[in-house]
């Protein structure tokens, strides 16, 4: 079974994000900023995606991929932001650090589980 990262501070955001996952057979973890994402990924290394916001309490969704970016046994998990931000300045940011989908909220279910699918099947 695929285990997915959900970081985002919103629980209403993490509890849809989880509910349409795993009818989709994922197994999901969440975390709710991206200290506490940095906390589970290094408490669960099966991860293989990570779905996160870019803005977050204590540490934000681009710097929690830049900590992630550094660490050798991290950096190649495939990132999606899932935000209501959508500059070009954070798009690049993040492209640099490993985000590979940039999805703006509100988003739609059909969308980023397709998304999740093609990354996954690389």
């Amino acid at each position: 079974m695929t285990t997915i990262l959900v970081v985002d501070d919103s629980e209403t955001i993490r509890i849809q994000l989880k509910t349409d996952l795993t009818k989709e057979n994922y197994q999901v973890i969440e975390a709710y900023n991206g200290l506490n994402g940095l906390e589970m990924l290094h408490q669960n290394e099966d991860i293989e995606l990570i779905i996160c916001d870019v803005n977050m309490p204590e540490m934000d969704g681009l710097s929690m991929c830049e900590e992630i970016h550094k660490e050798e046994k991290f950096n190649t998990i495939p990132i999606i932001m899932l935000t209501t931000q959508c500059s070009s300045d954070m798009k690049k940011r993040g492209k640099e650090n490993g985000v590979i989908a940039w999805i703006t909220k509100p988003h739609k279910p059909k969308t980023l589980l397709g998304g999740i699918k093609k990354i996954l099947s690389r």
